[in-house]
């Protein structure tokens, strides 16, 4: 099994960089990595909704782990995600992720059946049966219909089933509740996937977060991660304030596709989303340039290849 321990502090939920045609772009995905990698972040996570995760075909997927691995080169670990419907191709996915070296798996409850807890509890017990790296589970209700409820992670993880939760419901009353079941669980890693939510979830306990905003601007979200472990409170929060505000700028169109014009803009990534949605519009897309502009987001971000 991978090493837990390291899993900690902030890790950005990558998107997948797609050339127009919908094929993985490799050398996108090197700059991407080479630009979080340099503003601190202390892991990645490929494949997860940010990642369009549920848009991408399964040798697409591959392809972007694969690059993902490679362009990382065992400096930070990397989760991977699982999000389907049914057990067995949770578990081929998770056995794909083991082989590429990742050091975990970040796997949504099966989706589509309004499932009951018990049969959360039974998927989450037969992965992690099967699987040779630590299995952490992805709670986005919005998304899966399903709920976790904090009882059950607890029963989980009090098992040894999941080593750890990304809570991205937004719903701070359950990601208190979760860390509050988890005091007696040092190991048990809780992110939260609300990058908006920081700093409130690190009072609370969290190991940090898995989140989209880090792809554009790592460095801020590590700011107030560091910030929060140094005790300087004040700090955190003027950053977080900053990081609400460029959160608000990169949720329009359909997700991620500000994400993916932000970093357009920044000459990392092309803004092709997987088909058949389109790239964000020209002017929302040049909003965002302005306004990452004026916040100095533009200077110096990307790296050649």
């Amino acid at each position: 099994m991978g090493n837990i321990d390291e899993l900690v502090g902030v890790l950005p939920a990558l998107v997948s960089p797609l050339t127009k045609g919908g094929s993985v772009d490799e050398p996108a995905v090197v700059r991407l990595v080479e630009h979080v990698v340099d503003g601190g972040v202390t892991g990645l996570l490929v494949l997860g909704s940010t990642g369009e995760i549920a848009s991408l075909d399964e040798p697409s997927r591959r392809a972007m782990l694969s690059a993902v691995m490679e362009a990382a080169r065992g400096r930070v670990p990397v989760i991977c995600g699982v999000a389907q419907s049914h057990l067995r191709a949770a578990m081929a996915e998770v056995e794909a992720a083991a082989r590429s070296g990742a050091a975990a798996a970040l796997v949504t409850p099966p989706f589509y059946y309004p499932i009951d807890q018990a049969s959360v509890l039974a998927f989450y017990r037969a992965l992690a049966a099967e699987s040779r790296i630590p299995i952490l589970l992805y709670n986005i209700p919005q998304n899966t219909k399903i709920v976790a409820e904090p009882e059950t992670v607890s029963a989980l993880a009090h098992e040894g089933a999941i080593a750890g939760i990304k809570d991205s419901s937004r719903d701070f009353e359950y990601f208190e509740r979760v860390c509050i079941l988890m005091r007696d669980l040092p190991r048990f890693r809780t992110f939260t996937g609300s990058d908006t939510m920081l700093l409130p979830s690190l009072v609370m306990g969290a190991s940090g977060t898995i989140c989209g905003g880090a792809n554009v601007a790592p460095q801020w979200i590590v700011r107030i991660h560091d910030e929060f472990r140094r005790g300087e409170l004040e700090a955190a929060r003027t950053h977080q304030d900053e990081v609400v505000q460029l959160i608000l700028r990169l949720r329009g169109g359909v997700f991620p596709g500000s994400i993916k014009a932000a970093l357009s803009a920044m000459k990392i990534c092309e803004p092709w989303l997987a088909p058949p949605i389109a790239a964000l519009d020209k002017p929302a897309s040049d909003a965002i340039a302005e306004w990452l502009q004026g916040k100095g987001l533009l200077v110096g971000v990307s790296k050649a290849v």
